[in-house]
């Protein structure tokens, strides 16, 4: 099988998709990310395939006020059989425009007005390569045109080829999810109604196909990539209860800042704490957070001191992890208390009088054991306090805080006298996933992706390479995955029930792997998608690949 070396019709199809979706305006937890979806289903009604069969669009309620959607559309063809197309259609916010924010929707004269600023002063190393992309016209901003709404336009636009095939091999599933940006809500409410909808419309997916952003500021070669897994993460947090005192006697307590410095300096871009199996190396630790959590002046040392950190991760179980950053926190910890001892001692000695008595060993308590503690010694009305704090931050966007306050009142809850260290997870976890060649499934996906490299193999700007995992944090985490094995650590260290993910037991399971658009400066001023391998390569990769799929049991 060859492929034609450029498909204009699609890719002028794709241009103009980009760019009006682009100019639909859908920031994450604004009006026009829940507008978003029901514009999509009137678009797509426009096809005539969807006009004759306007069941087969349905739009699934995921979060909000007013609710954002979920859309899943369905292209019929022979069979059971399916691939699903999906993509994110939110985004992040505009304000980084600036004084052009009000064309940040509008790629072709926001092109000019860059253009325009850049070319009118100094530049950094940056915006001279930003000025050229752009005046080369190889290079298409926009907020979201990059992440990842050129991704969905493709999706979009090979649905519509695939609809105007009279005899169609299989069916094509197109799934635009909200709140990718944020916490996943999209795909993982769409996650759980799948199975119901998938059963009624008698259909089974076979494998999916993630269309989301790559960055590469070179030619391209890192962009053209077929990931075959995705990262995981997770939010470990560390609130670390001190024993306060006067800073003339600061040997009379414990600091809770200097805990938390050796906490820091232990694990902050640790690379031994790099994940390194499977062949792959994820990037090390790093911190989101660190804070002393007084909120004025005082001349005390801090009786609290919290710190959350980034990690990612690709072979590891969640348990695994967890136990590295207990162990890690534990020596530092111990570190801390053996060094403040020290001085305590140096400072006795030079002084004639010793201030306070010997540091006790700090405690480490998980945020389960916690739970525990706080259930058996606060009242009911400390508890319910506790629970009503939780009602109180059900709006609050920021998983740090929302667990940070929650940890803090089931600490008070709970009594906890330092020193103490308390361990959990601060946000959402996000499962790595990748393919696995003794499953059929995984094996017939990777054989599509193959025939389609094939086809294309020769072309200039083509060429696509695998690569292990997406190095960014997506839905793919939550897409074809049933229930995963980390639930129990997870959920029981997490605060906030709202950031425990909890998939039905019904969950479908099928390969997915991301072949996206590239670009440069995603989420920046300067996000741009590059035009050529987003209209015309890329989908007519996609397009070989999933035909190669469906054949196979046509």
């Amino acid at each position: 099988m060859r492929a034609a070396s450029s498909d204009g019709a699609l890719a002028e199809r794709v241009r103009s998709l980009s760019h009006l979706l682009v100019g639909w305006p859908s920031a994450t937890g604004t009006r026009g990310e829940a507008d978003f979806a029901p514009r999509l289903a009137g678009l797509l009604r426009e096809c005539a395939y969807f006009r004759a069969h306007p069941e087969d669009i349905v739009l699934v309620p995921s979060h909000g006020a007013p609710t954002t959607y979920s859309l899943v559309a369905l292209v019929r063809g022979r069979g059971r059989r399916a691939v699903a197309l999906a993509g994110h259609y939110d985004t992040v916010a505009t304000d980084n425009y600036g004084d052009l924010e009000a064309l940040a929707c509008d790629p072709g004269a926001l092109a000019g007005a860059l253009i325009a600023d850049l070319s009118g002063r100094p530049r950094s190393e940056q915006e001279e390569r930003a000025l050229a992309d752009l005046a080369g016209g190889n290079f298409i901003p926009g907020r979201g045109m990059l992440d990842m709404k050129s991704g969905l336009a493709a999706a979009i636009a090979l649905q519509e080829r695939f609809a105007e095939r009279q005899d169609r091999p299989g069916n094509l599933i197109l799934l635009a999810t909200p709140d990718e940006e944020r916490e996943s809500r999209g795909m993982r409410s769409l996650r759980d109604a799948l199975p119901g909808l998938m059963a009624r419309w008698g259909i089974d997916i076979a494998a999916g196909i993630n269309l989301d952003v790559t960055s590469d500021q070179g030619e391209g070669a890192l962009g053209r990539s077929i990931y075959a897994g995705t990262i995981g993460k997770l939010l470990p947090f560390a609130l670390v209860i001190g024993q306060p005192s006067h800073a003339a006697y600061p040997f009379e307590g414990m600091s809770a800042s200097l805990i938390g410095a050796e906490i820091l300096a232990a694990i902050e871009g640790n690379a031994d704490l790099c994940d390194r199996g499977a062949g792959d190396v994820s990037p090390p630790p790093i911190c989101l957070e660190a804070r002393d959590l007084r909120a004025g002046y005082e001349v005390t040392t801090p009786a609290r001191y919290w710190l959350s950190f980034n990690w990612l991760y690709h072979s590891l179980s969640a348990e695994d992890l967890f136990d590295r950053f207990g162990a890690e926190v534990a020596a530092a910890t111990d570190r801390a208390v053996r060094r403040f001892s020290s001085e305590a001692g140096r400072f006795a000695a030079l002084t004639g009088v010793r201030q306070g008595g010997g540091i006790a060993a700090p405690r480490l308590i998980t945020l389960a054991a916690l739970r525990t503690l706080a259930e058996e010694r606060a009242s009911p009305a400390g508890l319910a306090a506790v629970a009503e704090i939780e009602e109180s931050l059900a709006g609050l966007d920021n998983p740090l805080e929302l667990s940070r306050r929650l940890t803090l009142a089931l600490a008070d809850a709970a009594r906890i006298a330092g020193p103490a260290v308390i361990l959990g997870f601060a946000g959402l976890h996000y499962p790595p996933s990748r393919l696995d060649p003794a499953r059929p499934k995984d094996a017939a996906l990777r054989r599509a992706i193959e025939a389609a490299r094939d086809a294309m193999a020769g072309e200039p700007g083509a060429a696509m390479t695998w690569r292990a995992h997406f190095q960014g944090i997506s839905d793919m985490s939550f897409l074809g995955r049933p229930a995963h094995g980390a639930g129990d650590v997870v959920n029981a260290n997490t605060p906030a029930a709202r950031l425990v993910d909890r998939p039905v037991d019904s969950a479908l399971a099928y390969p997915v792997v991301n072949i996206g658009p590239w670009g440069r400066e995603f989420h920046q001023r300067l996000e741009r998608v590059h035009a050529p391998f987003a209209f015309d390569v890329l989908p007519r990769f996609v397009g070989l690949a999933v035909e190669a799929l469906l054949a196979e049991e046509a």
